[in-house]
């Protein structure tokens, strides 16, 4: 929590804002991504404080400049709910069946857990993807479900819809 505060605020004080934010636990380390908007200068202002920001409050930091997405507004926004006993190939099988249906990956959450009742290591998958303008959704959906039988993972596969508060 103290790590997003500081950002935030050197944000602010740099007269930029914060547009996007994602904040992930792996074991005892967070890992944060932070996209700030600004003018030049502003940005400028935000990159500069940095080193001093990282070296008191005791973080490392990755600096990437981005262009703004191109509006694709024929794409069509999915979200792949997969569930399966865990195994070390699943999350790279998942995302080659996107790359080979020219999916683009949006987002992806995955997060493994022992099973109460067997014990056994489980995989939880959420995969956001944009479908390309003329993809056949129904086509695509049954191609995924295939995929994913002959994975035995269960799979679903449906329109993304905001999440209400």
């Amino acid at each position: 929590m103290e790590l997003t505060n500081v950002l935030c605020r050197a944000s602010q004080e740099s007269r930029c804002s914060v547009v996007s934010t994602r904040l992930t636990r792996h074991g005892e380390i967070c890992a944060l991504v932070v996209q700030v908007a600004g003018s030049w200068d502003g940005l400028a202002r935000m990159e500069a404080s940095l080193p001093a920001l990282a070296k008191r409050h005791d973080f490392t930091y990755n600096l990437t400049r981005s262009q703004p997405l191109d509006n694709r507004p024929q794409a069509l926004p999915y979200v792949a709910y997969v569930s399966a006993a865990y195994r070390p190939d699943i999350l790279a099988e998942l995302c080659q069946f996107f790359i080979d249906h020219r999916v683009e990956l949006e987002n992806l959450t995955c997060d493994t857990y022992q099973a109460p009742q067997t014990g056994g290591t489980m995989l939880n998958a959420t995969l956001t993807v944009t479908l390309p303008a003329g993809t056949q959704i129904s086509w695509l959906r049954d191609q995924f479900l295939d995929f994913a039988d002959a994975l035995n993972l269960d799979a679903l596969i449906e329109p993304w819809r905001p999440q209400n508060p």
